[in-house]
């Protein structure tokens, strides 16, 4: 699906607004589906070697290889996504991140916050720098997991905002998604992950862009020399600071981003 400019600019209205937007039916049923099967055994060898869940309890965070199904770049290429991205964090990004959060069965309510520290202590919080791109690998009910999101905290103080949310003042808002669907969102909004309550896992891919000079140390995606090298120029762009690695591990030579370290 395309969007036009007049759609796109609305759609990052919102984003200012809201601190997130909502794409339906966004990406092709038939790509996420693979995706699934090839994540499927990711997660079962993961649990097959009692994997520790990190994100809480039963709550498995798992990066993806880069290779494969989930080097796409119908999906981290999408003109739309990126289109917005733009607008709400600048031209040139760069992406940073590709892994999933999946909780199962046994889950629980993680406490409400935030993925990333505000830039500068003590101000008023900037425009958009760190951007999160999600969609299920299944639809997301009430059931089995759904995500649950302020509107509107990315753009306060992290005190402010949290004291606020105690109060009572802003409400979280559960987000039912469709296989799909695709949510755009601002990591410095608070938010938590909720149960899964049934027997099937609930995997949530996400892709991370940010701003061209910022960088977050504990995230990064290994690519392959040999898959980099086949992909177009707009898709390398997008991944011009990751390293590359070979069968070995090896990191090899190019831009490198460390010195956009802050």
């Amino acid at each position: 699906m395309r969007y036009s400019n007049e759609q796109l600019d609305t759609y990052a209205r919102t984003f200012e607004h809201d601190g997130m937007v909502l794409l339906k039916q966004h990406f092709q049923k038939d790509t996420l589906s693979a995706w699934r099967q090839a994540f499927d055994g990711i997660l079962a060898h993961k649990l097959q070697a009692n994997a520790t869940a990190v994100r809480g309890a039963n709550r498995h965070y798992i990066t993806l290889p880069f290779a494969g199904v989930f080097a796409d770049e119908r999906i981290f290429c999408d003109p739309d996504v990126l289109a917005i991205v733009e607008r709400v964090a600048g031209e040139d990004p760069v992406m940073c991140q590709l892994a999933t959060d999946t909780p199962l069965r046994g889950s629980t309510y993680q406490d409400v916050h935030r993925d990333t520290p505000a830039l500068f202590d003590n101000l008023a919080e900037t425009p958009s720098f760190q951007l999160a791109v999600n969609f299920p690998l299944c639809d997301v009910t009430a059931d089995n997991g759904p995500f649950e999101t302020t509107l509107g905290t990315h753009r306060m103080n992290a005190a402010d905002a949290m004291q606020a949310y105690l109060a009572g003042e802003i409400p979280l808002h559960a987000i039912p998604m469709e296989l799909g669907d695709v949510m755009i969102r601002d990591v410095r909004a608070l938010h938590r992950g909720t149960p899964n309550n049934t027997d099937a896992p609930r995997p949530m891919v996400v892709i991370g862009y940010s701003r061209s000079w910022y960088f977050r140390p504990e995230v990064h995606i290994d690519v392959p020399r040999d898959v980099y090298e086949r992909l177009g120029p707009r898709a390398k762009r997008l991944l011009r600071y990751m390293p590359q690695v070979d069968d070995a591990g090896a990191v090899h030579g190019g831009e490198s981003y460390l010195k956009f370290a802050y």
